[in-house]
This record gives C-alpha cells, structure tokens and sequence, in this order.
C-alpha cells in the first residue's frame, strides 16, 4: 500500500462539532469518466455543506505488472519495470485529479490513498481500514455480457463491501 497523502487535520476533534466522531466515507476512483463524476457527485451532495457529516477517504486501485503483463512469455520480466513505473504514474495522475476536484469544491480534508490489487478488493479492504459507513463507486453502464467478462467492482462490492455501498451513474448524454 502507498499512502499518497494525508492532508487529512485533527478531523475527529475539529470537524464534527459537538463531541460527534465523524464516520469515513470512502470513494473508489479510476482513471474513467464515471469514478470522477461518482466523485463530483459526493463532493456537491455530501461535502458542500459547512460540516460534513463523513471523513473523506479517496482510494485507488494500481494493478500489479504482472496482472497487467499476464503469461507474455520469454521476456516479460524484462519488461516489469516499466509496466511498474508507468502503472504508479498512472495511478499518480488519479489521485492528482482528484486533489483538483476536491480542491475546486473547496474540500481539503481528504486522505487519498493509492493500493496495488485488484479494485474489487482494494475498495472492500479500504472500508474495513477505515471502518467506512460508506463506499462510494461510479458505474460504467457496462451491459450484462461485458460486466461477466470483466467482472463488475460495484457488483462485488455491493455484495462483499462491509458498509452501504453507493453506485453513481452518469447520465447519458442525450442527443439532440
């Protein structure tokens, strides 16, 4: 695990006013349109107020190489390296997008977290880490066949997530 940053102040004794302990709510991202808007979504519907109700944990998932490379044969291993660096760079770039989307909302105290597995997993360890009471994951709107083939992480988490799980979807753009 690469803990990414903690900008994350004394939120249990400052933020929730009154004694009240703050829960953790945790989003789950990607480098996909529908994580970011999961994300905006929670920013506007949960954080715009002046006391959140959730600590904000924002978690991504890197695959490892050799998830990524599989069984290429005689030298793959030669190219582990590279597939490392440009995975964390990408996992990198994730989390920075969204520091600017929670900045743009005026949402500072957030601890972003970057994990190497399999998001299905990643997400469900995270809620537990944190004791979320919340999972917050977009929905990529894949049809039945394609989320067999790849598996679905909000279908998993949905069943295996020890919290509420949330599945933000986008709207479609309807055309005119």
């Amino acid at each position: 695990m690469t803990e990414v940053g903690s900008e994350n102040t004394a939120n249990m004794e400052a933020g929730a006013g009154a004694g009240v302990e703050k829960t953790a709510m945790v989003v789950g991202i990607d480098e996909s349109d529908h994580s970011f808007y999961a994300l905006q979504w929670t920013l506007r519907h949960f954080f715009s107020i002046p006391v959140p109700l959730f600590n904000l944990v924002v978690v991504t998932a890197k695959p490892t190489p050799s998830s990524v490379v599989g069984l290429a044969g005689p030298g793959a291993a030669d190219v582990i390296p590279f597939v490392e660096s440009d995975l964390r760079r990408s996992s990198l770039r994730v989390i920075e997008k969204a520091k600017e989307l929670c900045n743009s909302h005026s949402v500072s105290d957030v601890v972003y977290e970057i994990h190497e597995g399999d998001a299905r997993n990643v997400l469900c360890e995270a809620v537990e880490k944190h004791h979320a009471d919340m999972l917050v994951v977009g929905s990529h709107g894949y049809g039945a066949i394609k989320r067999a083939v790849l598996g679905s992480v909000s279908d998993y988490c949905a069943h295996h997530a020890h919290c509420t799980v949330m599945i933000v979807k986008k709207p479609k753009q309807h055309k005119h």
